[in-house]
């Protein structure tokens, strides 16, 4: 071997490095965060060194008390003007605050308090061996039907791991919709989905169901996250670079300074064509847009039925926060390419979603297409890719996730001698049995149809203008179809549970604490007003619809 080939085997000594600048953070503006994921570990610690009679009150407590908190946080930086004039990139380029970012975190807050009231219920089911009991099993690790699981249930064990899992659940929501950068992207859908996943085999009821959901669920999100990351590797390999305001400079060809390494992958588009495409359908999987929807009825059916409440509802904020700030901070050089395959997503969405669903006979498989066509909706508001795009999904985004967890805290209140009865037979003659519950119920399923004076009509109106007004004038179309097909099963649910004759053996309506009937009192309540005066929040939205770059 000659000399100079051996020479270029070695590299020549780097400048010795003298000094490793210190992490900048700025704890104030990621105080929501903070606060959350402050409250998860005290909660672990609860768990560890709080005795079992106690744990339920402090662990609802420690609970409520860090979600107030961290939504003050994103109030306070709010009108400190965060989400305005001082919008801008903390924790050294890994978090971004700005106004989608706040609007989204603030609507994740408000939806997991809502949502952990209905988690702390404890009044559903009869007493147990002089015991309340809630949703969740006595003993997550002992086999269904065992000995042990028959021990822990007689002993009066309750699940209260529970409330730090939501919490940490809830700390990687806040971050998803943030995230600047794509390895921050990718943490945060972790941190957020293996909570989840745990959550969804908790059932105290069905336990194999909801293992088997929970099973799925990890699975299918296990393979999209996978994905996902090798999206972001080739997006690296483009770049060279995790930050998303400089892949979206490399992308534009904008970049300053061009080394020789990036100037041969600058031309390489395949890298960034399907890089992106692997990030986006990641976060299409989180959404339950179609094709990556499979797992949807299947978990949504078997969970406890408060996790599916909460996961419906927050899982689909965060998951659109962060597709949002992809395709329009990251990708918007890419438009003319994603465009085109987001409309046959959003149309197969649609019309997938609202057709299957006239099928279901389980409410909750039908409420679980339902969120599969909203996806679709909300998807029109993404394509249009103006300002008003961002700020009708945010609305669209805030409107729904009430809906969605009230009309699953009803779906609690309907039980029979097996626990809940989903089956859609079970719900005849409602009406005339507990009017007050099917006619709140009916409130709930005529916002997710869409008619006016709910927040569905005043969602909808406004991602369908602007998507019409961003030139996606045929998707409209299909989507008011696509919303008529809908509207048909949810007024089929109406008219069973007014017109139709209760059987005797039918379910009863169970007398639910105040924790529920506040979870369903706020979703009727958010339901009517975004529906009669919905302009102070879309102003509201309009005003947080600006990324920071």
């Amino acid at each position: 071997m000659s000399a100079t080939a051996v020479h270029s085997l070695w590299t020549t000594a780097a400048e010795p490095i003298t000094k490793i600048d210190a992490p900048k953070f700025e704890y104030g503006q990621l105080a929501p965060t903070l606060i959350v994921v402050g409250a998860a570990i005290v909660g672990i610690l609860v768990e560890a060194f709080v005795p079992r009679k106690s744990r339920y009150y402090v662990q609802m407590f420690v609970s409520v008390v860090a979600l107030a908190a961290a939504f003050a946080a994103v109030v306070a930086l709010a009108a400190d003007g965060y989400g305005t004039t001082k919008a801008r990139i903390a924790a050294m380029g890994a978090i971004a605050v700005d106004g989608p970012a706040l609007f989204l975190q603030g609507t994740i807050l408000l939806a997991a308090l809502v949502g952990l009231f209905t988690f702390a219920e404890r009044r559903l089911d009869p007493l147990v061996h002089g015991n309340r009991v809630d949703s969740f099993a006595a003993q997550a690790a002992s086999v269904p039907g065992s000995e042990s699981e028959k021990a822990a249930v007689k002993a009066g064990f309750t699940t209260t791991e529970v409330f730090p899992l939501l919490l940490f659940a809830v700390a990687g929501m806040l971050i998803f919709p943030a995230a600047n950068d794509l390895l921050t992207l990718f943490v945060a859908l972790e941190v957020f989905s293996l909570p989840l996943y745990l959550l969804c085999a908790l059932a105290r009821r069905k336990r194999l169901m909801s293992q088997e959901a929970a099973v799925k669920y990890f699975l299918l999100g296990a393979f999209a996250s996978a994905f996902t990351l090798f999206g972001i590797a080739l997006l690296y390999g483009y770049a060279g670079s995790m930050s998303y305001a400089t892949i979206a400079q490399v992308v534009d060809g904008t970049v300053a300074d061009v080394n020789p390494a990036l100037a041969d992958t600058m031309g390489n588009d395949a890298l960034l064509l399907i890089g992106a495409a692997l990030v986006v359908m990641g976060l299409l999987f989180k959404v339950g847009a179609v094709p990556f929807h499979m797992w949807t009825p299947d978990v949504y059916q078997g969970a406890p039925t408060p996790v599916t409440g909460f996961m419906a509802a927050a899982t689909k904020v965060a998951a659109f926060g962060a597709l949002l700030r992809l395709l329009y901070v990251v990708l918007p050089g890419l438009r003319w390419d994603w465009r085109p395959v987001m409309w046959a997503v959003a149309i197969v969405t649609m019309l997938g979603g609202a057709i299957v669903a006239i099928t279901q006979t389980d409410i909750k498989r039908l409420l679980a297409y339902s969120s599969i066509a909203h996806a679709g909706f909300i998807l029109a508001g993404v394509i249009a890719t103006t300002p008003d795009g961002v700020s009708s999904v945010l609305f669209y985004l805030a409107a729904y996730s009430f809906v969605t967890i009230g009309a699953f805290a009803v779906v609690t209140l309907v039980r029979d001698a097996g626990g809940e009865a989903t089956h859609l037979s079970k719900w005849a003659g409602l009406g005339r049995r507990s009017p007050l519950v099917a006619a709140v119920f009916a409130v709930f399923l005529l916002a997710f149809a869409g008619i006016p004076l709910t927040s569905g009509f005043a969602g909808k109106f406004a991602v369908f203008k602007a998507a019409a007004e961003g030139g996606a004038a045929p998707l409209v179309v299909i989507g008011v179809i696509s919303s008529a097909i809908a509207a048909f099963f949810y007024i089929r649910v109406i008219v069973l549970m007014f017109f139709s004759e209760p059987r005797p053996e039918g379910p009863t309506v169970a007398v639910p604490s105040p924790l529920t009937i506040t979870a369903i009192g706020v979703g009727v309540a958010v339901t009517l007003v975004l529906g009669v005066a919905p302009q102070y929040f879309l102003d509201l939205a309009g005003q947080a619809g600006v990324f920071v770059r």
